[in-house]
């Protein structure tokens, strides 16, 4: 395991270094600069500013530099937030976007599973359809037209919650739902592949056979192999829930990492983008990482 785990995080090496590269020099192919936008800067200012960040240089020793600053951990500046360096903002913000990231995954799993082992349980019936009609209804709404349908219905019509903002605990509710169903529809759809596949192997009728309840042979039995689709559709979906979470935080007010990126992409900050580009490129290598590793703990035959 230990080989594993190392031979992995040396591959980490060069597919980082491709997203850093190929990051640096896209953001720096849009037309305008981060300074361009400001209104009345005198171009004296302005190219005494390019010189503090360093802009007036070639591109290329740009990339040199920022690649020096990267290997001892410094994202750089940021060029809209004075005297804020890249790792405070995604330090203070992340957390926020870690939350959402957080709930919507569970509740994903909470009712993904569920759906998933009810309508595996009761094939071609009345549960199943009605589970699999409601997974694909989910598949094929995409967040950012589910979002205002829930602000429009749950806070402006019934003034449940606030439309906006994360200030309390039910400010979380609409976006982990928004952020949440679409995974819980894939992972309903797994789950039930899955648990149609060990319930129909010999050792689950011979369980049967043996007087084993229902729930043993769910919980005991089917669920560990079961679910191994589900955990390998993990490592996407948690990846995908957190770059997922740019558009809920942009609709929802929400003042994690995700509305950041979107505003600094907007803004020209250079440093910012990248930098948050790479943080979440090593997200998702851990969280392919985890789930390589629960999906061994939960298959022994993949050691080999």
């Amino acid at each position: 395991m230990f080989r594993f785990i190392a031979a992995r995080l040396l591959q980490t090496i060069p597919v980082l270094f491709v997203v850093a590269t190929l990051t640096f020099f896209m953001v720096r192919l849009v037309p305008g600069g981060p300074f361009d936008a400001e209104r009345n800067v005198p171009p004296e200012i302005k190219r005494e500013l390019e010189a503090y960040y360093g802009l007036d240089k070639p591109v290329f020793q740009q990339y040199l530099d920022y690649l020096g600053r990267l290997v001892r951990g410094d994202l750089g500046p940021s060029y809209k937030f004075a005297n804020r360096s890249v790792n405070e903002m995604i330090a203070s913000t992340f957390p926020v976007s870690l939350q959402l990231g957080g709930m919507a995954l569970g509740l994903a799993l909470l009712l993904g599973i569920t759906a998933g082992v009810i309508a595996a349980l009761r094939p071609n019936s009345a549960l199943d359809y009605t589970a699999s009609g409601i997974s694909m209804m989910g598949i094929c709404l995409p967040t950012f037209v589910l979002g205002p349908l829930f602000i429009l219905v749950f806070a402006l019509n019934l003034r449940w919650v606030n439309a906006s903002g994360w200030f309390d605990s039910a400010d979380r509710i609409l976006p982990a739902a928004t952020l949440g169903i679409a995974y819980a529809a894939y992972i309903a759809r797994l789950t039930r592949g899955g648990m149609l596949e060990i319930l129909s192997q010999d050792f689950i009728r011979t369980a049967r056979a043996k007087g084993a309840s229902e729930a043993r042979i769910i919980f005991r039995h089917s669920l560990r192999g079961g679910l191994l689709p589900v955990v390998s559709y993990l490592g996407p979906a948690a990846a995908g829930i957190l770059t997922g979470s740019f558009v809920i935080e942009t609709i929802f007010q929400i003042p994690g990492l995700g509305r950041h990126f979107v505003t600094s992409a907007f803004n020209r900050d250079f440093t910012m983008v990248t930098g948050i580009v790479i943080f979440y490129a090593v997200l998702i290598v851990f969280f392919n990482l985890l789930v390589d590793i629960v999906q061994i703990w939960l298959n022994p035959k993949l050691k080999y």
